[in-house]
């Protein structure tokens, strides 16, 4: 596995694609809205990310064909966007996107609330959240790999939500998914041991309900495999010598 250590120009380029793409997701945020078609939201975020001198990662990768994964409810990731797909008061809705500024990725992830949702939902959505800024604690110089995913589970796992284990974390920089694979629940093996320099992104994937996940017939859409409601929350980082950097943090 070589897990490339970024030069402090590498640091440089993808803190300004951080800073991009976070306000790509502060845009999205606030069109949310019961009545608004996943494929609005799509649009917006492909123009967001052009408008601001970058190219959106997601579009054609892999034959994905959007910049914007919209995913509602029971659907972990990778929806594609509709025009006839509309959301509900009610709903949850995770936003994952990522963007290229000057050669160099960046990605997150939100799930949003649309109006008002029930306390169940809620609480999904902060767990999943704070799981992440559980994990992130140990993403520090020194530490392994394996301590960013037993923090994930060993905070997740009182509350008997699922953690997707199909899907992980990554690390990132000239490409979108690079070494390290990060998964989201405790590993045999310590893992990779951290270096300033590394960057990552860490993302949290947890279910209401089972950790299992199914494939639509699309070849793209992840869904529960019970039909539970999934958030999924998301940031690239920095791991320095001191505490770990966000640079998608807004």
């Amino acid at each position: 596995m070589a897990v490339s250590i970024k030069s402090a120009r590498e640091i440089e380029l993808m803190r300004e694609a951080g800073k991009r793409l976070a306000h790509v997701h502060q845009e999205l945020e606030a069109m949310i809205a019961p009545g608004i078609s996943t494929w609005e939201i799509d649009a917006k975020g492909e123009k967001l990310i052009r408008d601001c001198g970058c190219i959106p990662n997601f579009l054609h990768y892999n034959g994905y064909p959007a910049s914007i994964c919209v995913s509602v409810n029971d659907e972990v990731v990778h929806e594609i966007p509709r025009k006839d797909r509309y959301l509900k008061e009610g709903d949850i809705v995770s936003l994952d996107a990522g963007l290229i500024y000057k050669g160099y990725h960046s990605d997150a992830a939100r799930t949003h609330a649309v109006g008002k949702v029930s306390t169940e939902a809620q609480k999904l959505m902060d767990v999943t959240k704070q799981s992440f800024f559980e994990g992130i604690k140990m993403a520090k110089e020194g530490q392994h790999l394996h301590d960013i995913s037993r923090a994930i589970e060993e905070y997740v796992t009182p509350y008997g939500y699922g953690i997707v284990r199909d899907l992980v974390g990554h690390g990132i920089g000239t490409a979108l998914h690079e070494d390290p694979q990060i998964p989201n629940y405790a590993q045999k093996r310590r893992g990779v041991r951290l270096q300033a320099g590394m960057t990552l992104a860490i993302e949290p994937m947890i279910n209401a309900g089972t950790w299992q996940v199914r494939f639509l017939r699309d070849g793209w859409t992840v869904v529960t495999k019970d039909g539970s409601l999934s958030a999924h929350y998301e940031n690239t980082i920095l791991v320095t010598d001191g505490e770990p950097e966000i640079l998608t943090l807004y």
